[in-house]
């Protein structure tokens, strides 16, 4: 009977190696399959929550126009007078060129408490009485009542006036002794909102797709498929989860998966409890999971090449430092995917400069003293619509462009923001003892001349070009309704196209 060879040392250590390589092999491809899945997730439920955002942000943006709507003197001096035709006519005149600045507006009114309509974007609209059955209107009246005085949020509807998607609200508007004696209400399309969203192409998640619901009546507000909207979910984890938030009040986040069609989905999604509005970010799961699939086939080819190519260890370690590269190149990219949709959502893509959601951020909470005062300076290029028309839209472009170089070099270190396709708003802060009112006035002065002087256009040669501005400093708490008043400023006073720039003080 033969002996059995013995194996040699260096085989046992070789197949000791081998076991270890294997060990090590399949231990690395299960952590880097998880670390991968987990950052995929994190990407995609970075891009919910930024998406939410947006949305939240365009909402209380549409309040606060409601806001600064209902408090115009215009507006209160009609509802303590209703009967008064001097008054309506005034308050259907600031309706009217009130609603001129608000984007993709259905219509903005002032009406009595019984919803009899005193003033509205649509003149013909005014005297009807928009809720006629007295259930609806009490409903109405008891939800602006506890709203207080406060924005009563519809949500996001279909309007039975225009058929199409709008973010419907409404406030009462009290008397001194608090007293309801009227309601302003407005409706806003969505038709913007949708756009920014659709926009917001990411790359790696091509397939995917968003979905909003009202968590109260699990109905669609947002889906891919537009017969879908305003008709009740039929997923089960959808009907599941609202059912979970539906007594929640704190912003909640998470993920699920489902099938749907032969395919895996999964969704990661973010709960608005102010609004009881669930926004859903789906996706194949081949698609989230697919470098992590890329790294298992990797990986086992790594292990085969380990069977055959044990005594090339040098090699292997080396293989390894690609494949961690490629995973530091992926948190590379989510990092860039995170600094492209700020700079979207925040500033002005043309002229590099932050735009009007960045400005309601920036002043969000701020305040000024006498010591430290806020100067805003808005300047309006005349006619900019002609002047696209006339000379082209490059030219219209380079002047944009043009018009910020100048406003930085005549006030260094301030902000420039541009508030609309036609104005920008300069804003600084100084100390009172350094610089004064005139400086200021003086600053504006000089960049109104420089802007105003013969301009030599890269293709049309020289041409001057009209503006408007106005200075407004302001003391105490700051928002977005300093750029209303400087564009009343402009419009209000037909000297600005000649070159007078007003100045305002504007207190707490």
């Amino acid at each position: 009977m033969k002996e059995r060879k013995k194996l040699s040392t260096i085989s046992i250590v070789l197949i000791i190696e081998l076991i270890v390589m294997i060990i090590l092999s399949l231990v690395v491809t299960k952590t880097i399959s998880s670390t991968t899945r987990n950052s995929s997730m994190d990407n995609m439920q970075t891009i919910t929550n930024e998406r939410a955002h947006i949305i939240q942000t365009y909402v209380e943006n549409s309040e606060k126009i409601l806001q600064y709507y209902s408090k115009a003197d215009q507006i209160t001096n009609l509802l303590k007078d209703p009967g008064n035709s001097g008054l309506q006519a005034k308050a259907q005149a600031y309706t009217e060129n009130y609603s001129k600045d608000i984007n993709n507006l259905e219509g903005i009114y002032v009406s009595e408490w019984n919803t009899h309509v005193l003033a509205h974007t649509n003149p013909e609209v005014v005297g009807m009485i928009t809720r006629k059955d007295p259930d609806p209107l009490k409903q109405l009246q008891d939800a602006m009542l506890a709203a207080g005085n406060e924005v009563y949020d519809t949500g996001i509807i279909i309007s039975p006036a225009s058929g199409k998607q709008i973010v419907s609200m409404y406030k009462a508007v009290y008397d001194e002794s608090g007293e309801p004696i009227g309601l302003v209400g407005l409706g806003i399309f969505t038709d913007q909102l949708v756009n920014t969203l659709n926009d917001l192409k990411i790359k790696g998640v091509e397939e995917s797709m968003y979905t909003m619901v009202n968590v109260k009546d699990t109905k669609y507000i947002f889906n891919n498929d537009p017969d879908l909207i305003g008709s009740t979910a039929s997923n089960k984890s959808i009907k599941k989860i609202c059912l979970q938030l539906s007594d929640e009040n704190a912003k909640t986040e998470g993920n699920f998966q489902y099938k749907q069609n032969g395919k895996t989905y999964i969704s990661t999604y973010t709960y608005m409890p102010k609004y009881n509005w669930l926004l859903m970010l789906d996706d194949t799961k081949d698609e989230v999971y697919s470098l992590s699939h890329l790294m298992r086939t990797y990986m086992a080819i790594f292990g085969i090449a380990i069977v055959g190519l044990v005594v090339l260890f040098s090699f292997i370690t080396k293989r390894q430092e690609k494949i961690n590269q490629k995973l530091a190149n992926t948190i590379i990219k989510s990092n860039k995917t995170k600094e492209s949709l700020y700079t979207a959502m925040f500033k002005d893509v043309l002229t590099d400069v932050r735009n009007r959601i960045a400005f309601s951020m920036d002043f969000e909470e701020a305040k000024s003293t006498e010591e430290h005062p806020f100067y805003f300076v808005m300047f309006n290029i005349v006619n900019f619509s002609e002047i696209n028309s006339r000379y082209g839209n490059d030219t219209g472009d380079w002047l944009l462009v043009r018009t910020v170089d100048i406003l930085n070099q005549v006030f260094k270190n301030s902000r420039i923001y541009r508030t609309g396709s036609d104005e920008f708003v300069v804003a600084f802060q100084t100390a009172s003892a350094e610089r004064k009112t005139g400086d200021i006035l003086g600053d504006a002065q000089e960049a109104y001349e420089r802007l105003t002087a013969a301009q030599q256009t890269p293709s049309m040669g020289k041409v001057n070009f009209g503006y408007k501005a106005a200075v407004a400093k302001k003391i105490g708490s700051i928002n977005t309704s300093v750029i209303t008043v400087l564009k009343s400023m402009l419009n209000k006073d037909p000297e600005s196209e000649h070159g007078r720039i007003n100045f305002t003080e504007l207190g707490s």
